[in-house]
């Protein structure tokens, strides 16, 4: 090389980078304006509490059982893997630009190419190397980019986990509670068969009325509808566990009947009570973080491709030529050609690139900061729930045990003739009623403790997608201490069976 090139290369490659420096991009999401405690009331006093442990706190083994069925045979879960496999892949192959490719190659001729040459046999293997020098970042842009994107699918898949196993303890809840309901139903639909039965004998003795036999086989068959129709919305919610659960009905009612008509309740859960420091949990979060980091690897490397391009090449090999001269045997090797690329003409078409990198860019920060918005927002819906059934628990209670004991007193004054049949019926009426309420608002606390759990985005942590040594989190299986819904894969393409503690 000249000197003369040699000074044109120095300072090509100082125009470039002081270009470059004016183009730094950042390496960590934008800082966002958090508030410093949740603006609503904290249940327990808001004591920590290790959410790993939400699901046995419930107390429920048949809830616990039916969570690692379902995230075995998730494909929601099973398609974050796939996700995994192929991020990790990208992520090998932009690694791979960074160091020089080496190719082997081996060849034979035997002829006599001219009338002078004599016939003869040559024989050579060569060892072929190219590596285009990064000077500008651009492929270390593109790895870092992979990078994070390899780092987001593996939130994704926690993220997946936890939606999987909010969704279950979801349907799980709501069955529960129809049984509740089912039961009650049920004891209403008995009452009013007896007391349809006993008003029918009144009235062929000429005791009561026609209208009131009437009203009192009206009242009955409207508890047999409304029977059927609980029953009916019962056999649903155990369908859609068979689904999310994949095995067999007759298996999974002899599973539910454990534990039939028993709402879970929770028992000494509790929070955080600094909001960063809870939605850290949320791997949504740490996902669209790094979607922010990714991106701006992507500007760095679109700028990288409007500056020039310098590659190295070289080869060696050993060859032997044989011909009846003799023979001859050496070595080949050449190094070279050292070759630079510079973008002088592309219509725009780079600096295009480079414009809509950076909106990329603009969208995943705005993206970002949506998320932590709505992160929030979901942490305090779900808290004011919380609050809300806590404080009209006491009063659901309150007015069923005092319809119920209305209902019974004018029960005993029906029977003994001293109440219409209307009075027993509206009391009847308002006793299922408040029985009804009673279970719809342990189910109601139950399900905000399952929106809490997955607002803070269950047991993980963002620590658990830190890639080491250039495996990821998903790369190791937790050991113990773990519940269900808080597994992660032990190897590439593992199925990550949930551990139950």
């Amino acid at each position: 090389m000249t000197r003369r090139m040699a000074s044109l290369l120095s300072m090509v490659a100082a125009a470039a980078l002081s270009a470059c420096a004016g183009a730094s991009r950042p390496t960590a999401p934008p800082a966002a304006d958090m508030p410093e405690q949740w603006h609503a009331p904290l249940p327990h006093g808001g004591e920590l509490v290790d959410l790993q442990r939400w699901w046995q706190q419930f107390n429920d083994p048949v809830l616990s059982d039916l969570l690692g069925s379902a995230q075995d045979v998730s494909p929601t879960l099973a398609s974050a893997r796939s996700r995994i496999e192929q991020s990790r892949a990208a992520r090998v192959a932009a690694g791979a630009a960074l160091v020089p490719k080496l190719d082997a190659s081996a060849s034979a001729f035997r002829g006599q190419p001219d009338l002078i040459t004599p016939l003869a046999t040559s024989t050579s293997v060569t060892v072929q190397a190219a590596w285009e020098l990064d000077v500008f970042g651009a492929n270390r842009a593109v790895r870092d980019a992979a990078q994070a994107r390899l780092d987001g699918a593996v939130a994704a898949w926690h993220e997946a986990r936890v939606s999987v196993a909010a969704e279950v303890a979801s349907s799980y809840t709501q069955l529960r509670a129809c049984e509740a309901q089912l039961a009650q139903t049920l004891l209403d639909a008995s009452s009013r068969a007896e007391t349809s039965r006993l008003t029918e004998l009144s009235a062929r003795a000429g005791f009561q009325s026609p209208a009131n036999a009437a009203l009192a086989r009206a009242s009955a068959a409207q508890g047999n509808a409304t029977l059927t129709q609980q029953r009916a919305a019962c056999d649903q919610l155990v369908k859609a566990l068979v689904a999310l659960t994949g095995g067999a009905e007759p298996a999974l009612r002899s599973r539910l009947a454990a534990g039939s008509a028993q709402v879970p309740q929770p028992s000494g859960l509790a929070l955080a009570r600094v909001p960063a420091a809870a939605l850290a949990q949320r791997p949504d979060l740490y996902g669209a973080a790094r979607d922010v980091i990714a991106a701006s690897a992507d500007v760095s490397q679109a700028q990288a491709q409007r500056l020039p391009r310098i590659s190295l090449a070289g080869s060696i090999g050993a060859a032997r030529l044989s011909s009846s001269a003799g023979t001859l045997d050496g070595s080949v090797w050449s190094l070279g050609p050292v070759s630079v690329t510079l973008p002088l003409f592309d219509g725009g078409t780079r600096r295009a690139n480079v414009d809509a990198a950076r909106a990329r860019y603009d969208e995943a920060i705005a993206l970002y900061r949506g998320k932590l918005r709505g992160a929030v927002r979901e942490v305090e819906d779900a808290l004011i729930a919380l609050q809300s059934t806590a404080a009209r628990s006491d009063d659901a209670r309150i007015a069923a045990e005092g319809f119920e004991a209305s209902y019974r007193a004018t029960e005993a004054r029906y029977k003994g003739g001293l109440a219409s049949l209307f009075e027993l019926e509206d009391a009847r009426r308002s006793a299922v009623a408040a029985q009804i309420a009673l279970i719809d608002l342990q189910r109601e606390r139950t399900a905000a403790w399952i929106a809490l759990y997955r607002a803070l985005g269950g047991g993980w942590s963002a620590a658990e997608s830190q890639l080491s040594g250039g495996g990821s989190a998903a790369d190791s299986q937790l050991s113990g201490g773990g519940s269900a819904g808080d597994s992660q894969p032990s190897s590439a393409g593992s199925a990550g069976v949930p551990h139950h503690g």
